[in-house]
């Protein structure tokens, strides 16, 4: 087996390719982002209860100052909330996470809720 480089290659990086995954995330003008330090996790929140939740367009994902946290606010439709929670809430800490790993990412300490209405 020849060790030299072949043409078409499937491990040789292309340095044309786009990444498919933009860090810049841009919010819309009615969400309320503290400093823009919060857009990230919330773009993120924002995403997952989407994609959770049977109503999307009855998401609503809010950031507000906490001391030194950002508190992240979800609220969604009283049908819904048992799948953004999920069994024994494993699905909300599974969004907890990710949006504290977002959070993270930005440089900001997160704190999400799961406001019930």
């Amino acid at each position: 087996m020849s060790t030299e480089y072949e043409a078409g290659d499937v491990n040789v990086v292309d340095d044309e390719v786009d990444n498919e995954f933009d860090d810049d995330v841009e919010l819309e003008d009615d969400d309320n982002v503290v400093d823009g330090s919060a857009e990230v996790p919330v773009a993120v929140a924002t995403y997952l209860a989407k994609a959770l939740a049977d109503s999307p367009d009855e998401v609503e994902v809010t950031a507000s100052a906490r001391g030194d946290q950002v508190k992240v606010s979800v609220t969604v439709a009283p049908g819904d909330m048992g799948r953004v929670i999920g069994r024994r809430g494993r699905t909300a800490q599974a969004l907890r996470t990710l949006v504290a790993a977002a959070g993270a990412k930005a440089g900001v300490k997160t704190n999400v809720d799961i406001v019930d209405v």
